[in-house]
């Protein structure tokens, strides 16, 4: 099957997972193991999380409204807390694995993500920030969640990414580590990977695209 563009999430998949961190705050503080991750799975079009990646609430806002959704699940945990765990480090053999699939693909980035941190990928240190700037050069086009207003799984951001490439969905590869955020674009149809770990993701994307990919140098 031949296809002309490869689409890539952010966190989770070129970075490491903000979900890692997620777990290392509830255990320094006793929480139960992916608890934050419950509470933004929670009514997760309305909730504080959805309109924040959508841009239509402010970090002020925000922090108060998790704030209250967490208390109601039984652990308050304050958004601006949380805000300071979503830059994840930048996955070298990713970049290399991606830096490859420029030769021969489109590439482009689809991510939810806030007004917050540092750059697009909501870096928590500038050394971070650098790294991330860096990546985001290698795409041909980004479509971040925050300057659309609209996010995943809304089929309406997957729409703009096909118009935005002049390519049918049928000719992307869309690689995301949330299957909620994978279900529409395979629905219109995308070939999805969800993306479990480093290893697993490279070795499913070139059995798909039929390639080998280097290491890392």
């Amino acid at each position: 099957m031949g296809f002309s563009a490869v689409l890539w999430d952010f966190g989770g998949v070129i970075t490491t997972s903000p979900f890692d961190a997620f777990n290392r705050y509830e255990a320094e503080r006793g929480i139960p193991r992916d608890f934050i991750r419950k509470v933004n799975a929670r009514n997760h079009e309305t909730n504080a999380w959805a309109q924040f990646e959508s841009s239509h609430i402010t970090v002020d806002e925000f922090d108060e409204l998790f704030a209250a959704e967490t208390a109601a699940a039984g652990y308050p945990v304050k958004g601006r807390e949380v805000i300071g765990l979503l830059g994840g480090d930048v996955r070298p053999r990713m970049v290399t694995v991606l830096e490859q699939c420029k030769r021969d693909y489109r590439i482009a980035c689809l991510t939810n993500n806030a007004d917050a941190g540092k750059g697009a990928g909501m870096s928590s240190s500038s050394d971070q920030a650098e790294h991330v700037k860096a990546v985001m050069r290698l795409f041909d086009l980004i479509i971040e969640s925050s300057k659309e207003g609209i996010r995943k799984p809304d089929p309406r951001i997957y729409a703009l990414v096909c118009e935005r490439l002049e390519v049918d969905p049928c000719d992307i590869v869309f690689l995301d580590d949330l299957g909620i955020n994978l279900k529409p674009a395979r629905e219109m149809g995308m070939t999805t990977i969800k993306v479990v770990s480093e290893e697993q993701a490279i070795a499913d994307l070139e059995n798909v695209l039929g390639a080998s990919f280097a290491a890392a140098s």
